[in-house]
């Protein structure tokens, strides 16, 4: 009736996390093959190194290092408004050691698309400057950007955080 429980295979889209000094670095990847308890993927890791100095510098809440400590897919956006940093990844998840979260892809695809499109460094720019001509251009540029995002899903989630942290007016 609801259908079976998604399983890893090739083409699946997933989470992990690596660990980078105190904290995780995120990977959103595509399962390229399994081997008994070794799946190997191909995707983004991301060290959300704006995030990591901000708590270095004791200007955030516990909200934040929890997202940096056991991060998931549903809270890992939140660390992505700062600057991130983020290279092609390929390597082979060990799932007794590993995790490996299974995500849908329209997740996938707003996350991968978030990294992509260089949406940290738009959002960044805006938070970083102070009130005035250079932020209020920093605003049009990231809302240019928005407007020719073609994935319907990722312009939401971009307008909603965008909303959330008030850069939109």
């Amino acid at each position: 009736m609801f259908g079976s429980k998604p399983k890893l295979k090739e083409g699946t889209h997933i989470f992990s996390i690596k660990k980078n000094g105190d904290f995780n670095d995120f990977i959103f990847a595509v399962v390229s093959g399994v081997d008994g308890r070794k799946v190997g993927v191909n995707g983004v890791i991301v060290n959300p190194i704006g995030l990591k100095n901000k708590i270095k510098q004791g200007k955030t809440g516990e909200r934040s290092e929890e997202i940096l400590n056991h991060p998931t897919p549903d809270n890992v956006v939140l660390a992505l408004v700062y600057r991130v940093e983020s290279e092609n990844y390929a390597d082979v998840l060990d799932l007794d050691v590993d995790k490996c979260d299974i995500i849908p892809p329209k997740i996938y695809a707003v996350l991968d698309g978030w990294i992509r499109e260089s949406i940290p460094e738009f959002i960044n720019t805006v938070l970083s400057l102070a009130p005035g001509t250079e932020r209020d251009e920093a605003k049009r540029v990231l809302r240019n950007r928005m407007d020719t995002l073609t994935d319907p899903n990722l312009k939401r989630t971009l307008y909603a955080v965008c909303r959330s942290l008030k850069i939109l007016n």
